[in-house]
């Protein structure tokens, strides 16, 4: 398993993908923070926060998460790799972890240049160092798990086709649900009793909870149990494609 994900890494790393995600998430949230005039730039909040980067973050990691993971299994099928991947000693699950590990892998290498952000947030406070320390890193750490969640999506949605196009708006289409979708269902109040319970299964929910600083064993649990869903489901497809 290891091994198939040092591979899962170094081909990230080798090819354009990789460096283009990371360079273009670092672009679009250092446009909203330090270009684009507005409320979301920092110097025009007033206060020192990292919020525009927790804000704008979900929505950037929706559209790159799915183009990078949209090739994890759908260019296996394509190319027929997929059945030397079966053959070699692991179990689906373990080949399935491996893609995933890498996925959350590259998300995190994305998320660490952005330190540079909180640092310099931190020298810009009145006075210095005048920051919510502990909310910025919950939010750190929800964005972590928010990535980890959608990449978990992408995985499955790679292994429902052979098309990486499809696979890539398949995965667009379920993190939209899953982090906003749900909590606008929830809105309309149509549910009754039930829309407390299906406000509380988005990931925007237990995102947002996280942001505030307090790190909740039930919003750990959350992220969890949603990434382990997508990993089975996925699972289940691969071996699906063996019965037929």
């Amino acid at each position: 398993m290891w091994a198939l994900l040092r591979k899962e890494i170094s081909s990230f790393l080798s090819s354009v993908i990789g460096y283009m995600v990371i360079a273009v998430f670092l672009l679009l949230t250092g446009l909203f923070m330090w270009g684009f005039q507005g409320n979301l730039h920092v110097l025009d909040q007033g206060y020192a926060t990292l919020s525009t980067l927790f804000y704008i973050a979900p929505w950037v990691f929706m559209f790159l998460v799915p183009a990078i993971t949209m090739r994890s299994f759908s260019e296996e099928k394509r190319t027929g790799t997929i059945e030397l991947l079966f053959t070699r000693p692991l179990t689906d699950i373990q080949i399935v972890l491996a893609k995933y590990l890498a996925g959350v892998f590259l998300v995190l290498l994305a998320l660490i240049p952005t330190l540079i952000y909180y640092f310099s947030v931190i020298q810009l406070g009145n006075p210095v160092g005048n920051i919510d320390h502990g909310g910025t890193w919950g939010s750190y750490l929800g964005l972590l798990f928010l990535g980890a969640g959608f990449t978990a999506i992408g995985i499955f949605a790679s292994s429902v086709s052979d098309n990486q196009v499809v696979s890539f708006i398949l995965a667009l289409f379920l993190c939209f649900v899953c982090y906003s979708g749900l909590q606008q269902i929830a809105s309309f109040e149509l549910l009754g009793a039930f829309d407390r319970f299906v406000e509380k299964l988005s990931i925007a929910e237990h995102y947002d909870s996280m942001s505030r600083g307090v790190i909740d064993t039930r919003d750990v649990i959350y992220f969890v149990s949603l990434s382990g869903i997508f990993i089975i489901l996925t699972r289940t497809v691969l071996q699906s494609r063996k019965w037929s």
